[in-house]
């Protein structure tokens, strides 16, 4: 009978053998083509989400004022969801591949923490001065700190699409 070495099974790591060790990390690492196709839907993706998420700032920031903002939110909202559809499993797909090397790199690291920071922002945008849009929806100037909001994601945005131009 073999003892069973228990440091082994806890290790920080044994999570991303177990993510390496699954049938789709093995395709991605196998296929030819899979990582390539992958990386272009996650891409496309992050096109569609940066680009809606750019536009609504953009709007917020005083461009195209006769758009109301509730309208422009709520249709670029639906363009946003099915981004993420592409981008969420196509990230998780590219990540099993490589778990080691991408949990070890600083700039996935990074780019992890962007998007949460502009997940973060979005968030906060939307329980606070989005609260008051009826009052700026049409025609009206943002709030200061809406503007300021609209500058921080894209800038967050933009630095998200630069890691990830980095880690390829």
């Amino acid at each position: 009978m073999q003892a069973i070495d228990a440091s082994a099974e806890s290790s920080p790591d044994s999570w991303l053998d177990w993510v390496g060790d699954l049938p789709i990390g093995a395709a991605m690492r196998g296929d030819l083509w899979l990582y390539p196709m992958v990386e272009v839907v996650h891409i496309i993706g992050f096109t569609v989400l940066v680009g809606s998420v750019v536009m609504f700032d953009l709007r917020v920031l005083g461009l195209s004022k006769e758009i109301a903002v509730t309208a422009l939110a709520r249709h670029l909202l639906t363009w946003s969801i099915l981004a993420l559809l592409l981008i969420v499993p196509a990230g998780l797909m590219m990540f099993s591949a490589h778990p080691h090397d991408f949990a070890s790199n600083n700039i996935f690291i990074l780019k992890l923490c962007l998007i949460a920071t502009a997940g973060l922002n979005a968030a906060l945008f939307h329980v606070g001065v989005y609260r008051s849009v009826t009052q700026w929806n049409t025609g009206t100037a943002a709030p200061g700190i809406a503007k300021i909001q609209a500058l921080f994601s894209i800038g967050l945005w933009v630095s998200v699409v630069l890691c990830g131009r980095l880690l390829a």
